[in-house]
């Protein structure tokens, strides 16, 4: 009886073991590490386009042609903290075509804190494929016990989609307007999740804007897949205008920073300075994080070349910069990018958004009207040389990449 009840634990163990080694040597990005490599900048150089899709099913531009068009048009714009990406994701919830999601996975994030970033890259790209098929029950995973309603979403808010008709009548989603998160929250009563799907399943064109994948390999499953229909924003900007964001705003982006350094196993390797206070743990954490993301946008840009021509005729990097100093083109190219259409109101809103007063509000995770050329060169007022040095020493090979120069030149 003992060596069968041995035997029995022994298959039970093994059973286990290959339950857990299945997903680790499928997911390309689980391959063996090289010396010193980091383990969610790794490479999927074997990304093929799926046997479904031909050379003939795509036009130069990426889109499927009209024989191959089987569903709708999937955007995700991949950013990082501090980049604009709430600006230029607002460019979408604000088009009349387009269900718009703002950062769903802030709510895994907070749930899930301590994880570190790269323990949580698999949840997000499957949190990511739910949502994009408008299948909002994955929100359960991580909100509060109770109906699941309208108001689980992030930044619900200020959704055109939630605010607007038929769901609430605080706003029309035709119009060009920002959204009054005050007059939202006081007009629009929790709706049940499911006529928010239903409303999801309407529009030909989904965008979500989040700053939570770290890896854009973690992206390429779903841009392989032809039902998604997925195309990717990268919208990156000048390390240095992002570190001085990132410093103004340092106390909201503490505990973000503490999970993508644990993701580096930095906490572990590196001896951390004696912090007197919590203001210095906070200008270390922030100053290292952006290190971090540095060498992700490297990696994902030299990954996106390799890559074969189909995925990099479905990727679009575009810098803040090229968006908000040449407005009309940089909308354009976004629009264009994602099949949709530019209007005369959705001109106007673009170019009222980028020829307001000033660098920004007392709330910098407000959208509201700014000077554009103030915001692009506001760190060279207010960043030290030492801390200008110590952001281009960190991001080198991220600014030649991108085309970004050093101060000096």
């Amino acid at each position: 009886m003992k060596l069968l009840q041995s035997r029995c634990l022994i298959v039970i163990l093994v059973y286990s073991l290959l339950l857990l080694a299945i997903p680790y040597f499928l997911d390309c990005r689980n391959k063996m590490l090289a010396p010193g490599e980091q383990p969610f900048l790794r490479e999927c150089s074997e990304v093929v386009a799926p046997m479904s899709w031909g050379e003939e099913d795509l036009d130069t531009g990426g889109n499927l042609t009209v024989g191959a068009r089987r569903s709708r048009q999937h955007i995700y714009i991949h950013a990082t903290w501090r980049t604009g990406s709430s600006f230029a994701g607002e460019l979408f919830n604000q088009h009349p075509a387009v269900f718009y999601l703002y950062e769903p996975m802030w709510l895994m994030w907070q749930v899930l804190y301590p994880g570190d970033a790269e323990s949580l890259q698999g949840a997000v790209r499957d949190m990511l494929r739910s949502l994009f098929r408008c299948d909002f029950s994955v929100l359960r995973l991580y909100s509060a016990a109770g109906p699941l309603t309208t108001r689980a979403v992030f930044g619900w808010k200020n959704n055109k989609v939630i605010c607007s008709a038929p769901l609430c009548g605080a706003y029309r989603k035709e119009r060009v307007e920002l959204v009054d998160g005050g007059v939202c929250e006081k007009q629009c009563a929790a709706r049940d999740i499911g006529e928010l799907e239903r409303e999801c399943r309407k529009y030909e064109v989904m965008v979500i804007k989040d700053v939570r994948v770290l890896d854009v390999g973690v992206l390429f499953p779903l841009m392989g897949d032809p039902s998604l229909n997925l195309k990717v924003v990268q919208l990156v900007r000048d390390p240095r205008a992002v570190h001085n964001s990132r410093m103004k705003s340092k106390q909201s982006l503490v505990k973000e920073s503490i999970q993508v350094l644990r993701s580096k196993h930095r906490l572990e390797r590196t001896r951390w300075p004696l912090l007197s206070n919590r203001a210095q743990r906070a200008d270390s954490s922030v100053a290292r994080a952006l290190e971090v993301i540095c060498e992700a946008w490297s990696r994902d840009q030299e990954l996106v070349r390799r890559s074969p021509a189909w995925l990099r005729a479905r990727y679009l990097t575009i810098r803040y910069e090229d968006l908000v100093l040449e407005p009309l083109s940089g909308l354009g190219a976004l629009y264009s990018f994602a099949n949709l259409t530019v209007t005369p109101a959705t001109e106007a809103y673009m170019l009222n958004m980028t020829r307001g007063v000033g660098y920004s509000s007392d709330r910098p995770f407000l959208i509201s009207s700014r000077d554009a050329k103030e915001a692009v060169s506001a760190w060279k007022k207010r960043l030290s040389l030492g801390q200008v040095q110590q952001v281009e020493q960190s991001c080198q090979r991220a600014m030649r990449a991108l085309g970004y120069r050093p101060n000096n030149t």
